[in-house]
């Protein structure tokens, strides 16, 4: 009798209708039992597949909504080739399980990383989708950064006084070991405040969205500082990036 542990490499399989008749037997035997561990899986795995299932045609951002980014990592054309290519690798992820699982699981590391891999994709999916709604809001305003600078970063913060801070970043290359990026929201009068840890990935792309209402009259400026993996109570580096936000 398979253990719980060994069932969590099934759930995506299942709930795809790729199982052979064997395994789907003895999973929904198992299943009937009553197991929590692996009725939550299962539903995680669903929300998942609906998730991947769904977004393509979600994320076909409209044409105002393009024209609205375009400048944000200071192009000519639209670039929107990267929620694309999440999209397109999603849908390949999800081939090689169907593969795997056809293999009667002879690759079970394979497995573990693919499945590891859709989660990730999926991720940056829901994070893609957050940020067009965002930048669909009629409330957002805007603010760039970096522009006539020789030297990157740059991009565009996106501001909503209901739902937050967005931060679309170019050139923002991965921070080293042992570090994060981290985004604070300086006020006028006080000391600037700690809104998220976030990362870039290998391309030089960050896309962080700090949901959570946001006192725009009395905000100075949008930063972003190198700090501890931990993150930090206060800045302890020289802002990579300050974007004012003043009069918005």
């Amino acid at each position: 009798m398979r253990t719980c542990q060994e069932f969590a490499e099934l759930y995506e399989l299942y709930v795809l209708g790729a199982l052979e008749a064997d395994d789907r037997s003895e999973f929904e035997n198992h299943l009937g039992t009553g197991c929590a561990v692996c009725s939550r899986g299962i539903k995680d795995a669903t929300s998942l597949v609906s998730l991947l299932a769904a977004m393509p045609e979600q994320v076909q951002a409209p044409s105002r909504l393009r024209r609205r980014v375009l400048a944000s990592v200071g192009v000519e054309k639209p670039r929107w080739g990267w929620v694309v290519a999440f999209v397109a690798t999603a849908a390949a992820l999800l081939v090689t399980v169907l593969w795997l699982g056809s293999q009667n699981r002879k690759n079970d590391l394979a497995l573990a990383e693919a499945r590891a891999e859709i989660r990730r994709v999926a991720a940056d999916l829901a994070s893609a989708q957050s940020a067009l709604e965002f930048l669909n809001e009629p409330e957002t305003k805007q603010v760039v950064f970096g522009q006539g600078q020789q030297q990157p970063p740059r991009g565009r913060v996106l501001l909503n006084a209901q739902r937050g801070v967005l931060l679309m970043a170019a050139h923002l290359p991965p921070a080293p070991t042992g570090s994060i990026y981290e985004l604070w929201v300086i006020p006028k009068q006080g000391a600037p405040r700690p809104s998220g840890l976030f990362q870039s990935n290998g391309q030089g792309n960050a896309l962080y969205l700090r949901g959570g209402a946001v006192d725009l009259p009395s905000t100075s400026a949008v930063a972003v500082t190198v700090e501890p993996a931990s993150g930090s109570d206060a800045p302890t580096s020289t802002p990579i990036v300050v974007a004012p936000v003043g009069g918005l």
